[in-house]
């Protein structure tokens, strides 16, 4: 069996109805709807093909984001996740570079490169470069300032954590903000680029090698070795180029929010919700979240 997860504020048992009539024009076989939470979030299982069913149902309905998965792997233990734009609500470098005055021209590379246009390693050293004499007390400026959390983020991990999840963050950003990031939201572990930095002054470099796309897919592969999991065990979730590689390697491969070449390429896509998404499209309803 399959599932197709619905999740929307203000969902409505007539969008319910009309799911399954797609579902049953598409020839999937949907068997009776459930509820997660009465007006955000129902459970729509059916029998057969569910690229059809993927077809027909995202997009049909708007402000409503659509997961379908084989309902027996819903439940996952390994969690990998971009930082930047997927954890926070922000890019961290593009952040920075407002405080040296050329957050435009940094911004625009930090968006090529998200979108696949460019290549990712050679873009950061060209990005941090700019950087080169920013006062490394900036770097705090901006954790304090202009650094915050997506919606979802703490109880996305913290409930899975609390079900035995491992979770692991991954960032082509850079570890002064990774760790605090990652240590507030819960994450057992923590990946990212360092930026070097002399007399108090960012000297213009990161250390190598790179965090970048093949990174993430080997911190994916690598943990799901270390812990003995099946690749339908695993979710990676991210917005950029870079994250491409991971979401397509994990079991349930998440685009959030993502740029069109990531949100064409994965196997599911967040347009609308926060990060809690995540556990609907595990079955976990609001009152089993982990808060706090």
């Amino acid at each position: 069996m399959f599932i197709a997860t619905l999740i929307a504020e203000g969902l409505s048992s007539g969008q319910l109805d009309t799911a399954a009539d797609r579902l049953v024009a598409a020839g999937c076989a949907p068997g009776s709807c459930r509820w997660l939470d009465e007006g955000v979030s129902a459970d729509l299982p059916f029998a057969a093909q569910p690229d059809a069913a993927r077809a027909a149902l995202e997009g049909a309905f708007p402000g409503v984001d659509v997961i379908v998965q084989v309902e027996a792997h819903r439940t996952k233990r390994l969690l990998v996740a971009d930082m930047d734009s997927t954890m926070i609500t922000v890019e961290c470098i593009d952040e920075l570079a407002d405080y040296a005055g050329i957050k435009p021209q940094i911004a625009e590379v930090t968006e090529r490169a998200m979108r696949g246009e460019l290549d990712f390693a050679s873009a950061l050293d060209a990005r941090v470069a700019l950087l080169k004499g920013l006062p490394e007390s900036a770097i705090d400026r901006c954790l304090e300032e202009r650094v915050r959390l997506m919606p979802g983020a703490e109880v996305l991990v913290q409930t899975m954590r609390a079900r035995g999840a491992h979770t692991i963050l991954v960032s082509g950003g850079f570890t002064r903000f990774a760790e605090p990031v990652g240590t507030r939201i819960g994450f057992d572990r923590r990946i990212a680029n360092v930026l070097e930095i002399e007399d108090g002054k960012l000297t213009g470099t990161v250390t190598r090698p790179i965090v970048d796309s093949g990174t993430k897919e080997t911190t994916l592969l690598g943990a799901m070795a270390e812990l003995g999991l099946a690749p339908e065990q695993t979710m990676a979730v991210g917005d950029g180029a870079n994250d491409l590689a991971m979401i397509r390697k994990a079991g349930l491969g998440v685009a959030y929010h993502a740029k069109p070449i990531v949100a064409a390429a994965a196997g599911a896509r967040i347009d609308h919700g926060d990060l809690t998404a995540l556990l609907y499209a595990q079955g976990i309803a609001r009152a089993d979240w982990v808060t706090g």
